[in-house]
């Protein structure tokens, strides 16, 4: 990627970006607004940079958009979003015309949401007649201030209304710690000059934090640079020198997370990524708390099929949010038999054999019931993921309440049905989750009436402790 209005200030004319740069591969090149953004104006026009981008034959390029500072007032954002509309409409000319380069149309508006979508409900009028992808600008203070619970709401706004068939760039998504929670959302591309920009700084880019070179005694990397390098060799470097390394640094970085995104995508695992990524620092600790408020949204998007993977893993309660858990507990509860008067609940219990001996020899339905993943018909305690999980936590009050609440929907269902619903809730003596979800369930029960639900306590032959 690469900056057109640069390469026109300085370099004028070049017949082909590629040949200039001496690189095969696909060249982006922006138009300038960055600039913008920093120093306020440019020395071009829209239409001049965007018809300089097509003779240099780019493969994607930019509009020239006015980016939205995040700390700009209403009437300012609304300012930015208009007129980069505005230019995406005047050079429909030369995009349609130049249909070589893919051609980026910006969404502004900053973190004013209600103008975010409101513009991105224009930008769909005209994306179809030569445009190929969206994007979003200007988190880039947002970033560098850690606000990333507000980039979050900001690629909602977008994502949701634009169709999602088409790729979002985000503008200056330039920190691994952002990567997977954009992605999350549908954020297809990211560009940021963050890592050169950090080490002119003496910022040095963890997967965790960013350090002060000067804070630093050991280097928490193993690429290149940080093999070869300690932190005091490159202290000791000039300048010019230091930059570069910390630049090659913060480029690998950024690589890594990409990689490691795109694995946890291709694995099924991003909610597990995203977990982990959760507990590594406040601000990502945030973006995963506002990433739950469109958890609807993510669900919609997320793909009905069993991934590589060949386990879910359940971190922690948040884990009850994961697309590969939520989805198959919902498909239960909406299948399930509310027909029958009486049910059996079993536990899970790891390593043994389903059922116990004499438990759904009877005309009752008969669920297994588990943490986090909730109930499962008999028959499909040998599918994924039922089959196929890993717990790793102790089970919490939080946990067994949900699971509790859960069965009494499913309870209240047959209650459409029949009168009276005879529970048969098996539970292992020595745990003590299950004893407490026989207790929840009888609290729920008397909220409807004991004479409706009779919950009966049985016995479980347990040789191992059930999760948690």
């Amino acid at each position: 990627m690469t900056n057109a209005y640069i390469l026109k200030k300085h370099r004028g004319a070049v017949a082909d970006i590629h040949d200039h740069l001496g690189f095969s591969g696909v060249v982006v090149t922006d138009s300038g607004a960055y600039q913008i953004l920093r120093y306020g104006d440019v020395e071009v026009s829209n239409r001049e940079i965007v018809q300089y981008q097509c003779e240099i034959k780019s493969d994607i390029g930019v509009i020239l958009d006015i980016p939205t500072s995040s700390d700009v007032d209403r009437d300012a954002a609304l300012k930015s979003a208009d007129e980069t509309y505005r230019r995406a409409v005047e050079v429909l000319d030369i995009v349609e015309r130049c249909g070589d380069t893919l051609w980026t149309l910006p969404i502004q508006g900053g973190t004013h949401l209600d103008i975010l979508r409101q513009y991105a409900e224009r930008s769909v009028e005209v994306f179809y007649r030569g445009y190929s992808i969206y994007a979003l600008g200007s988190p880039t203070t947002l970033l560098e201030q850690y606000d990333f619970d507000r980039i979050i709401d900001m690629i909602f706004a977008v994502r949701s209304i634009i169709p999602f068939s088409t790729p979002l760039h985000l503008f200056g998504a330039g920190h691994p710690l952002i990567v997977p929670f954009a992605a999350a959302l549908g954020v297809d591309t990211m560009d940021s000059a963050s890592y050169i920009l950090y080490a002119k700084d003496d910022r040095y880019m963890g997967s965790r934090a960013t350090y002060r070179l000067e804070d630093l005694s050991y280097f928490p990397c193993t690429c290149p640079v940080c093999s070869k390098y300690s932190p005091e060799d490159v202290r000791r470097m000039p300048k010019r020198k230091r930059v570069e390394l910390l630049a090659l640094h913060n480029l690998h970085a950024l690589s890594r997370e990409f990689r490691e995104v795109k694995q946890a995508i291709k694995e099924g695992r991003l909610w597990e990524y995203l977990e982990d990524r959760a507990n590594s620092h406040p601000a990502t600790r945030r973006a995963f708390e506002q990433l739950k408020r469109y958890l609807e949204f993510i669900y919609r998007h997320t793909p009905i099929v069993k991934p590589d993977a060949r386990a879910v893993f359940i971190l922690s309660e948040d884990s009850i949010f994961n697309p590969k858990i939520m989805i198959p507990r919902r498909r239960v509860l909406e299948r399930f038999d509310s027909e029958v008067e009486c049910i059996d609940l079993i536990p899970y219990r790891r390593g043994e054999g389903f059922p116990d001996s004499g438990i759904g020899e009877s005309k009752c339905a008969s669920y297994i019931y588990f943490p986090i993943l909730g109930i499962a018909p008999l028959h499909l305690v040998d599918r994924y993921p039922y089959s196929q999980f890993e717990f790793g936590f102790k089970v919490t009050d939080k946990i067994v309440s949900d699971l509790s609440y859960l069965i009494f929907e499913a309870l209240l269902k047959m209650l459409k049905i029949s009168r009276t619903i005879v529970v048969n809730i098996y539970v292992c003596s020595n745990v003590e989750w299950q004893k407490e979800l026989y207790r929840k369930l009888i609290n729920l029960a008397q909220q409807v009436g004991e004479s409706s639900v009779k919950i009966v306590l049985k016995a479980a032959k347990c040789r191992l402790s059930a999760p948690g």
